[in-house]
């Protein structure tokens, strides 16, 4: 009887090990942090989620986007996306086609969304493109 229990709980302890290590690999916050110590672009969002901002990385900055919910001609969509990032030095050798891409996928997952750059994000777009 007690091999039996035993059994058991080594059985449930290596099922919960293999769910903790299967959830870990495939935890998308994970992927956003790896993506941005290589340098790549990853977008990390739920579409479905409107209260949900929507985080991305390229060239290893990190970047937060606030989706604002308004009307659109038939329903109501996310209108505004107000992007930002906490670390400015983060921006070193971005280049303004990399804002044109961010501004591109972004658009793909909201067509009606009107992307807007704050500072100072702004400021680096506008010396860019001059």
């Amino acid at each position: 009887m007690t091999v039996l229990l035993f059994r058991l709980f080594l059985l449930i302890a290596v099922g919960i090990i293999v769910f903790s290590i299967g959830k870990y690999v495939l935890d998308p916050k994970r992927k956003l942090e790896r993506a941005k110590q290589r340098g790549d672009f990853y977008l990390l969002d739920d579409v479905d989620q409107v209260r949900k901002n929507v985080l991305f990385t390229v060239h290893g900055a990190l970047f937060y986007g606030e989706k604002f919910l308004g009307p659109s001609e038939d329903s109501f969509e996310v209108v505004r996306i107000a992007v930002h990032t906490d670390d400015i030095d983060q921006l070193q050798g971005m280049q303004a086609q990399d804002f044109v891409f961010l501004e591109k996928e972004l658009t793909v997952r909201y067509p009606k969304a009107e992307i807007e750059w704050r500072s100072p994000i702004k400021e680096v777009r506008k010396r860019l493109k001059t």
